[in-house]
């Protein structure tokens, strides 16, 4: 849970640095400086899917489509820390994400029976960092009013719902970052004598879909 500081800088911006005490500046410079890495982290992440999942006609039309979705999702939470935020109404937001987080499991149903199991199982994680869009685009206590000094006291009374969503949220995209992140550690142990025989594009793509959950978890927590 951010302070009054922070969170007033988060949802106003940098306009209000000058505006505060002293004191808060402080806090107010490393929420800036997260909102910054959490848009280079997040814009990152959109080029390396447009390269290497949209763009490259060697996939076929559904993994391009899957790249596609996580390059909007990436382009939209590289904009959700500022203040301008992005133009799409939170509504709209909502519609759009929610249709993306049924894709996955479903766009795996024309396979066979075993094959299906295992695609949407491997799709689960990418239907939940669209499930968490959707989750971010609701509308909270905090964004239903303009100035938070005068109701900062509306923050307390969120419903137990709002922070069971949001934990189960968290939980589930932090176990799937460290697995993306970890999952192959056994592998390059066994393979120190002979590294490349794991597949660096592999690897590649795992560390991005690990950084992805972990900024999604960080934004969850955030905009709770």
């Amino acid at each position: 849970m951010l302070t009054l500081v922070e969170e007033r800088n988060w949802h106003i911006g940098l306009t209000c640095v000058h505006h505060v005490p002293w004191e808060g500046r402080r806090s107010m410079s490393a929420t800036y400086v997260v909102c910054c890495m959490l848009t280079v982290l997040f814009v990152t992440a959109a080029v390396h899917e447009l390269r290497h999942r949209v763009l490259p006609r060697s996939y076929g039309w559904r993994m391009r489509i899957d790249g596609l979705l996580h390059t909007i999702m990436a382009v939209a939470m590289s904009v959700m820390p500022w203040s301008w935020g992005t133009p799409v109404p939170a509504g709209t937001q909502a519609a759009f994400f929610a249709a993306a987080a049924l894709w996955f499991p479903l766009s795996t149903l024309s396979r066979s029976h075993g094959a299906r199991l295992i695609a949407v199982a491997r799709s689960i994680p990418s239907a939940a960092a669209m499930a968490a869009m959707v989750w971010m685009a609701r509308p909270t206590e905090s964004s239903r009013h303009e100035d938070l000094a005068a109701h900062a006291g509306h923050s307390m009374g969120e419903p137990a719902g709002h922070d069971v969503g949001t934990g189960v949220l968290v939980l589930y995209l932090l176990v799937c970052a460290l697995r993306s992140l970890t999952g192959d550690m056994p592998g390059l142990r066994r393979n120190t004598r002979h590294p490349r025989t794991l597949a660096i594009k592999e690897l590649y793509g795992h560390f991005w879909q690990g950084a992805m959950h972990l900024g999604t978890v960080v934004m969850l927590l955030v905009h709770q």
